[in-house]
């Protein structure tokens, strides 16, 4: 699978990492919910870097479709909601 993160790139992720992506998803979607600012920096930081640290950077002239994107490390509260699904920003 092909993941974007908004202004940085794309990385190749095998299905298997999912899992833990999905983990750092639901818990993102919590403090969201709860207005929880500080834990959201922190897990989204924390989904941002599972990503790089899992998948294979593409290169920059690479322009593989991505099928699934997510927001920029320094990506607002409000602007994280607005990119959501109601199974969070990783479907699933």
């Amino acid at each position: 699978m092909i993941v974007r993160i908004m202004g940085e790139g794309q990385w190749k992720l095998a299905d298997g990492h999912f899992t833990e992506l999905n983990k750092l998803d639901d818990e993102l979607l919590e403090e969201m919910e709860g207005g929880d600012e500080a834990g959201f920096r922190t897990t989204l930081g924390a989904l941002l870097d599972a990503v790089r640290r899992l998948g294979e950077p593409l290169p920059d002239d690479a322009l593989e479709p991505s099928e699934l994107i997510l927001p920029a490390p320094d990506a607002t509260l409000d602007e994280v909601k607005a990119m959501l699904s109601d199974d969070g920003l990783i479907p699933g």
